[in-house]
């Protein structure tokens, strides 16, 4: 046995126990979900008159989307005279133009409505937020993303627990438009549903801190104000803000029960961008709120479970490192006997992948009771393409980690609904191309030979368990390159029209 054996195991197995331990974490979000899932908040009392409510709609670049959002928002079962409308616009194309026509017909049926175009990008759509803020006529700000379609009676569910004066903010769960569109938007809709029925409706209900999604949520304005308002540096300014109005004492609601749908990116450069522009604010969040959550008086439950949720995404670099000690350990593993390696490895294995199926179950479970077992076969896709996101997500980990400042980059979406498909890649919008995709194709290709000697030698159970590895390395890195292909001409899809009433 060569002498570098037991470093290389001994690494991969230190690899291993970091992901089994968020897989436990995982398991933990399961075990509070079920014992609090039933327990549905209430209003303690109902306003015995609406209070004023500022409908802030931050957009840059969305002209394929507005007029929807616009005309679910002209929509809501809500009186005209108490609610103002914001169109918080940073745009630099003909968004600006469609938004100015949609603000003249939204005050043309009687509402209060202004556009609000920004020239200087200062803060993005923090900086948007604040600025619309310092003219927000209502105590209570609904704020809709340009992918957001609403529900009419959206308000009439959620503005009543405001009645509270304790309550800083309403975060209802996102729905999916166009969830079964594609592969891609279909394992997209399993990685929310997880996130936003298990993970936050666990939070809220056992009283730990969770957060507002930056969309689809309601804040009382002299909450923002409290906490410190909305600050620029990070990019993912909603989890900052959430975190220091909760350290502020204000309490915060979810209600699982209330879906507000929006749009997926059906193109995997928008997921990268989208999950990249997560990732790296989550670290930001991390690095800047995680001390002040330690030094508070909060509960030390709320604490561990804090550090679990900001530091989560620290896994994509475990998983980096897990692809490199693949293969060294799987070609001078120390020969520890059969019964110790399933003693070991079984356990973590566990742990760290059969842990992310049952979460991904229990919430298909929880949302589509008649019909979760048709999610099961995209599954092993979920898994794959996890993986195959490791190098994007652990780049934009090491950015925030060192400091590397970059833009706030938009998620591009096209106007595509449950019954509505366009021809979206002959859209001028699109993500931001980058290296990421060759170097995924290189682990793609390295892991097929990884699974190829495996399976040549007989080691049958390896080479199904490393089989996800080239899968979801393959799938990122072929969807990206596929869309640098140049396309032929064709006219720009249509902005999607909602009648305003």
């Amino acid at each position: 046995m060569d002498w570098t054996s037991p470093i290389w195991y001994a690494s991969y197995i230190l690899v291993l126990l970091g992901l089994a331990g968020y897989g436990s974490h995982r398991l933990m979000i399961v075990f509070l979900y079920l014992k609090h899932a039933r327990k549905r908040p209430e209003p303690k009392q109902r306003f015995s008159e609406l209070p004023l409510v500022t409908v802030q709609l931050p957009v840059f670049n969305e002209m394929h989307v507005v007029d929807r959002l616009l005309g679910a928002v002209a929509a809501l079962d809500y009186p005209k005279d108490k609610m103002q409308i914001q169109l918080l616009d940073d745009s630099t194309d003909e968004t600006v133009d469609i938004c100015a026509a949609g603000i003249a017909r939204l005050r043309e049926a009687g509402f209060d409505a202004e556009h609000i175009h920004r020239t200087d990008r200062t803060g993005f759509k923090a900086g948007a937020l604040e600025n619309g803020t310092r003219t927000a006529k209502g105590d209570f700000l609904l704020i809709l993303d340009a992918d957001f379609v609403p529900n009419p009676d959206m308000l009439q569910q959620t503005i009543h627990y405001f009645a509270d004066e304790r309550i800083g903010m309403i975060q209802t769960r996102w729905g999916h438009l166009n969830r079964t569109y594609n592969v891609l938007t279909r394992i997209q809709a399993m990685f929310l549903d997880g996130h936003l029925e298990l993970e936050q409706t666990a939070r809220n209900r056992s009283g730990r801190f969770f957060t507002f999604n930056g969309t689809g949520g309601i804040w009382r304005k002299s909450c923002i104000a409290d906490a410190g308002g909305w600050e620029h540096d990070t990019l993912t300014e909603d989890m900052d803000l959430s975190y220091r109005a909760q350290l502020k004492g204000w309490r915060f609601i979810f209600l699982n029960d209330v879906e507000t749908p929006a749009e997926l990116p059906v193109d995997m450069d928008g997921f990268k961008s989208q999950q990249h522009r997560w990732t790296k604010g989550s670290i930001q969040v991390c690095k800047k709120v995680l001390p002040a959550i330690w030094r508070s008086d909060a509960p030390f439950a709320c604490k561990m479970e804090a550090t679990a949720h900001l530091t989560s995404n620290f896994a994509y670099l475990l998983l980096i490192c897990l692809c490199f000690l693949i293969y060294p350990n799987q070609q001078w593993q120390p020969d520890f006997g059969r019964m110790t390696y399933y003693i070991i490895n079984v356990p973590i294995f566990f742990f760290s992948s059969v842990s992310v199926l049952v979460f991904y179950v229990v919430a298909q479970k929880a949302l589509r009771p008649g019909t979760w077992w048709r999610e099961l076969p995209y599954l092993p896709l979920l898994l794959a393409l996890g993986i195959g996101m490791s190098i994007n997500n652990a780049k934009a980990v090491l950015e925030a980690l060192f400091n590397h400042q970059t833009a706030f980059v938009r998620t591009p979406k096209y106007g595509i609904d449950g019954g509505r498909r366009t021809d979206w890649k002959k859209s001028s919008y699109k993500a931001i191309k980058s290296l990421t995709p060759v170097i995924e194709l290189a682990f793609g290709f390295f892991f097929l030979l990884i699974v190829t000697e495996a399976a040549r030698k007989g080691n049958w159970s390896s080479a199904i368990l490393l089989l996800p590895f080239p899968v979801g390395f393959f799938y990122t890195s072929l969807s990206s390159l596929v869309r640098m292909l140049p396309t032929s001409g064709a006219p720009e899809p249509k902005p999607v029209k909602r009648r305003i009433p």
